[in-house]
């Protein structure tokens, strides 16, 4: 059953792969929730299934075992079709590999997700301009995204994911490829969208800097989730 209080709530998860017909464990009945409005930093060695975890969260991927409830209801009672509207109209991704599209223009990028969930062009347009200034972009708009270096494309991955005013933003390693100024901007920017506007964010991080700014912190280890104290 899930928590009244929490955007996400897990029971029981479990999944894993199957590698040379032997079935690998990532995840072994883990249970946790997210509060909504929370800021939860994700940590664990490399393959211990971070990406694994936010894939099943949004519904990328089905879990073989367990229930995952988001709002109340389960990810399990959705179709893919269903599943594919709540991540569009409700969650807000940033990936490590930044997936934006190289035919189309930073702000092109940017007002993707909007145009996606009905939002008006002008408003659009609006929003983009406002966040890359945010972000110290405000002189990128009309250039292509393949022209941009790895931070300044990371930094818009993180616009991206905010424009579209989702419930839940999932996050890989956001500030990987920035510099500790750059960095310090992104995990401000995620920190207030979720205490001014109630966002619920779960970013996965290597980087104890910017551990500070989470109100929980998770380690995934041997398939379990062990809350830590903040530093």
């Amino acid at each position: 059953m899930s928590d009244s209080g929490s955007l996400v709530t897990i029971r029981g998860l479990s999944h894993g792969y199957m590698e040379a017909g032997v079935r690998r464990a990532v995840l072994s009945d883990l249970s946790v929730s997210l509060p909504k409005g929370s800021f939860t930093a994700l940590v664990g060695r490399s393959g211990s299934g971070k990406s694994t975890l936010l894939n099943l969260i949004s519904g990328m991927d089905v879990a073989q075992e367990g229930e995952i409830f988001f709002d109340g209801v389960s990810l399990r009672s959705l179709d893919e079709t269903a599943r594919t509207r709540l991540r569009r109209t409700q969650m807000g991704f940033v990936f490590q590999a930044f997936n934006l599209i190289p035919t189309l223009t930073v702000l092109e990028n940017l007002q993707l997700p909007m145009a996606l969930v009905g939002v008006d062009e002008r408003q659009q347009r609006r929003r983009a301009t406002e966040m890359l200034e945010r972000l110290g972009l405000a002189d990128r708009g009309g250039a292509y995204s393949d022209r941009l270096s790895g931070g300044e494309q990371q930094r818009v991955a993180v616009a991206r994911a905010l424009l579209h005013e989702p419930s839940l933003i999932l996050a890989d390693e956001p500030t990987g490829n920035l510099d500790f100024e750059n960095a310090q901007r992104v995990i401000e920017l995620l920190e207030s969208e979720g205490r001014e506007r109630g966002v619920t964010v779960l970013m996965v991080t290597h980087d104890p800097d910017f551990l500070q700014a989470a109100d929980q912190v998770y380690r995934l280890h041997r398939g379990q989730l062990h809350e830590e104290e903040r530093p």
